[in-house]
């Protein structure tokens, strides 16, 4: 039985993409069938990938049912790895979506339509805010994995993330349950960053996962040669932390 995790954070930057491209790659790795879906109108994690644009086999396609699941499925250079692509279009369906009935379920029924029994984890990169297309994601999901910035007001966004998944799950999706807090940008060098992983474990206690992702520079080039960091550098801190938090998920 899958997995549906929607990685999301109202905040752009905090590393959301890069957790959804790296995390997928490295449960591929572990020889289980990963499918990304691209909810972001910026399509970050289909260029990331080395994707190209698929007008009719996209995000816009499948929410809009002008094409079915396995129509918008698109297998990437890498093995065990699958993506929904993106669309540009994505925000302007959002306005769309908006006067429609049973709006928030527009995912969750594009999704279980066909059924994604061949695929392990499905990783949904949710838009950076919280909108129609990320309450979306949050009702289609069978778990939330929330990426935290280890930044100053970093705590304060997560409390208004947590709150929504809250009002998400007492009105449209009950069995919804956090997968884990996620540090991103991490270096225990600095004051600022022990003191938010100090303070999210306070509050969030073994939800917080041990894994910490580093500030790496073969992180943020992967995405422009449009590989993950494991295709791209496999020795580099990036890789190994990413190896480590799929073993951690696994094992959750």
């Amino acid at each position: 039985m899958n997995r549906i995790i929607a990685v999301a954070n109202q905040k752009g930057g905090v590393g959301k993409t890069t957790t959804v491209i790296n995390l997928g790659a490295s449960l591929a790795v572990y020889d289980r069938e990963v499918l990304i879906v691209d909810m972001d109108p910026q399509m970050n994690a289909t260029s990331g990938l080395g994707m190209p644009v698929m007008p009719g086999r996209d995000m816009q396609a499948l929410l809009t049912s002008a094409a079915g699941l396995e129509d918008c499925i698109a297998e990437t250079p890498f093995e065990g790895l699958w993506i929904v692509p993106g669309s540009l279009d994505l925000a302007g369906l959002e306005m769309e979506l908006a006067t429609e009935d049973r709006r928030e379920f527009f995912l969750r029924d594009s999704l279980r339509a066909e059924g994604l029994g061949r695929f392990d984890f499905v990783l949904i990169d949710c838009a950076p805010s919280l909108g129609l297309l990320t309450i979306n994601a949050l009702v289609a999901a069978d778990t939330v994995l929330l990426p935290l910035q280890s930044e100053y007001y970093a705590l304060e966004g997560l409390t208004h993330l947590l709150d929504t998944i809250r009002r998400v799950r007492a009105a449209w999706n009950p069995p919804l349950e956090l997968e884990g807090v996620l540090l991103t940008m991490y270096d225990r060098r600095l004051k600022l960053s022990r003191e938010v992983e100090s303070d999210a474990e306070m509050h969030l206690g073994d939800r917080v996962f041990g894994t910490r992702i580093p500030r790496n520079v073969r992180l943020s080039e992967a995405p422009s040669f449009g590989k993950p960091v494991l295709h791209y550098d496999l020795e580099s801190p990036g890789a190994r932390s990413y190896l480590r938090l799929a073993e951690e998920l696994m094992e959750r």
